[in-house]
C-alpha cells in the first residue's frame, strides 16, 4: 500500500486540457478543469462597451467580446461604502479565483440610478467576477482586484483586510501596519494567509509587482479598442500553485515537462521555497490513474452515491437548485428506527459535503435527510453538517433542519458545476433522465396508424422503428398489430434501424 502525503496537488496537463486535482489524505477533494480555448475568464480584465442600460434592473449589459454580454449591476460600478457580500477578511480562494470580491452598498444606503452613471456606447474597464453560467452572461465589475502571493490589491479602495485564518492578534496588527506603510494612496489590499510570518520585504515586493501590473493594465486600456481583452489571468496550473501552496501542502506533482518548467519558473519569481516541493511525474501509467482520480471522477457523475453502511444519497441538479435525498437503502440497523436514521444521516453529512466540494455545486441546495422525531438528533445532524462545511472554502449559509428533515442552504458559485462542465444533456431524454417506455411508444404508433390510415394510399404501409421497439412489436404487441391490420384493412411491414431514436418512428406507404 502506497503511503500518500496528507495534502498534495496533482496536475494533468495536455495541449487540449489541463486538470488540477487537490488530494487530501489520498482522497480527491477538488478538481478544476481548463480546456483548450475554453479558458477560465474569472479575473480577466476587458475594455467593454455598454450596449444596453436597464433602469428597471439597475444594471447594464456590456459587450466584452464573449458570446454573451457581461452583466454589470449598479453596485458593481459605483465605489461602495466598504461593505462586502463576503467577509473582507475571508481568505481568498482558488474556487473564487482569488480576490474577485463583490463589494456592495449597505442596505440603508442610497444607490445612484444606473442611467445617471453610464450610457449606451460608453467604454468601461471591467473585470469578470463570475463566469457565464447556463444562459447567463458573465458577471462583471469595475472594482478591479489583482491577486498576488501574499496580497490582493484593491485598486478602487483604501481598505485593508486580513485573512480570518490569521488568528494571532499581534500578527494581524503587524501585517496591517506593514500594508498601511507600503500601499499606494487610494489603494488597499487583502492580506492572504500565506503572508503570515512574512517579512516586510516580501510584502513590499508583492505590492510593488501588483502596482506595476495595474499601471501596465491602465496604460494598455487607454489605447485599446472595445471590446478587447486587456489582461488575462494566469493559467490554471500557475493559479493552483499561487493560491493553494501553503505549509500544509506536501507536494505538487505534474506530468508535463513544459508545464513543470513553467510552474518552477513562476514559483522561483514569487516563492522560491516552493520549488523543492514541485515534482515531475515520469511513470508510464497516466498520472490520474496512478492516484485513483479517474475512478473518483466517474463516481462524481453518478446521481446515486452509496454510503459504506449500505445507505445512499441521490443528487439531482436543476436550473435553479440542487436537491440531495438521503435514503436508508440496504441498511436496516441493529436497534431502534431512530438510531438507524441518525446513523445514516450522520454518515450522509460527510459524503454530501465531500460531493458538494468535488462537484463544485453552488446556488440553492436542499438536503432531504431521513425524518428524525427527536429534536436533539436533528440538532446533532445539523451541527455535524456545520462542522463538515468548515473545510469548504466556498461560503455557505445554512438553515436549521425543519421538522420534515429538510435543510436549506446556499453555496457560493462562480462557475459551472463539474458535472455540467464535463457532460451534456442525454440526446435520448434531453436531460430529463427518463424516456417513454417501449409499450407507451407502441401505443403511440398504433394511434398514429389509425390517424394516418385515411391519408395513406394502397393496402400496405412501412413502419420504421428502433430495433428494441421492433422486438416489442414482433413480441408482446404482435396481437394488437394484427387486430389493427384487420380493423384498418392494411398490412403493416415493420423495419428496424439503429439510426432511429427509441422514441422515433416513421410511417410511409410501401
Amino acid at each position: 500500500m502506497i503511503q500518500r502525503p496528507a495534502k498534495q496537488i496533482v496536475i494533468n496537463a495536455a495541449p487540449y486540457e489541463t486538470r488540477v486535482a487537490t488530494l487530501e489524505s489520498g482522497m480527491l477533494a477538488e478538481l478544476l478543469i481548463e480546456r483548450g480555448e475554453d479558458k477560465n475568464s474569472v479575473g480577466n480584465i476587458y475594455n467593454g462597451k455598454v450596449i444596453r442600460v436597464l433602469p428597471g434592473m439597475q444594471a447594464a449589459f456590456v459587450d466584452i467580446g464573449m458570446d454573451k454580454a457581461g452583466f454589470l449591476f449598479a453596485g458593481d460600478f459605483v465605489t461602495p461604502q466598504l461593505e462586502f457580500d463576503t467577509d473582507p477578511t475571508e481568505e481568498p480562494e482558488l474556487q473564487d479565483d482569488i480576490g474577485i470580491r463583490h463589494a456592495r452598498y449597505p442596505q440603508d444606503h442610497f444607490l445612484p440610478p444606473i442611467e445617471g452613471l453610464i450610457r449606451e456606447g460608453q467604454h468601461l474597464l471591467v473585470q469578470v467576477a463570475k463566469e457565464p453560467l447556463g444562459t447567463k452572461g458573465a458577471r462583471i465589475t469595475s472594482h478591479i482586484t489583482l491577486p498576488g502571493r501574499h496580497l490582493v490589491l484593491l485598486t478602487w479602495s483604501n481598505h485593508i483586510g486580513i485573512s480570518r485564518r490569521i488568528e494571532d492578534t499581534e500578527e494581524r496588527d503587524r501585517l496591517t501596519k506593514i500594508v498601511e506603510s507600503i500601499r499606494p494612496e487610494g489603494m488597499g489590499a487583502i492580506v492572504r494567509t500565506a503572508a503570515e510570518g512574512g517579512s516586510e520585504e516580501e510584502l513590499r515586493s508583492d505590492m510593488d509587482y501588483l502596482v506595476r501590473l495595474w499601471e501596465t493594465i491602465r496604460k494598455k486600456s487607454e489605447n485599446a479598442a472595445a471590446p478587447s481583452l486587456i489582461h488575462r489571468e494566469l493559467s490554471l496550473s500557475c493559479r493552483a500553485v499561487r493560491d493553494l501552496f501553503s505549509s500544509d501542502l506536501d507536494r505538487i506533482v505534474v506530468d508535463s515537462p513544459d508545464e513543470y518548467n513553467r510552474i518552477r519558473n513562476f514559483a522561483a519569481q514569487f516563492f522560491p521555497s516552493a520549488q523543492d516541493n514541485i515534482e515531475l511525474y515520469t511513470n508510464s501509467e497516466p498520472i490520474f490513474d496512478n492516484y485513483g482520480i479517474e475512478i473518483e471522477l466517474t463516481r462524481a457523475l453518478d446521481k446515486k452515491v452509496w454510503l459504506k453502511s449500505g445507505g445512499y444519497i441521490v443528487i439531482e441538479q436543476t436550473e435553479a437548485l440542487t436537491v440531495v435525498d438521503v435514503n436508508t437503502g440496504k441498511y436496516v440497523g441493529r436497534s431502534s428506527l431512530e438510531d438507524t436514521t441518525v446513523k445514516i444521516n450522520l454518515e450522509a453529512v460527510k459524503e454530501i459535503v465531500y460531493q458538494l466540494r468535488l462537484r463544485n455545486i453552488g446556488g440553492i441546495i436542499i438536503i432531504d435527510f431521513i425524518d428524525m422525531k427527536n429534536e436533539e438528533n436533528r440538532d446533532k445532524v445539523y451541527n455535524a453538517l456545520v462542522d463538515a462545511l468548515m473545510a469548504d472554502r466556498s461560503k455557505t449559509t445554512i438553515c436549521k433542519i425543519s421538522e420534515l428533515g429538510l435543510v436549506e442552504m446556499t453555496r457560493k458559485r462562480v462557475r459551472e458545476s463539474l458535472g455540467r462542465s464535463i457532460s451534456e444533456a442525454c440526446p435520448y431524454c434531453s436531460g430529463e433522465g427518463v424516456i417513454k417506455s417501449k409499450k407507451t411508444i407502441c401505443y403511440d404508433i398504433f394511434r398514429a396508424l389509425e390517424r394516418q390510415s385515411i391519408l395513406l394510399p394502397g393496402r400496405q404501409v412501412s413502419l420504421y422503428v428502433h430495433p428494441a421497439l421492433a422486438e416489442e412489436l414482433f413480441g408482446e404487441e404482435r396481437r394488437f398489430i394484427e387486430i389493427l391490420e384487420q380493423k384498418l384493412g392494411m398490412k403493416v411491414n415493420i423495419s428496424a434501424s439503429e439510426k432511429y431514436h427509441i422514441e422515433q418512428y416513421r410511417i410511409e406507404p410501401s
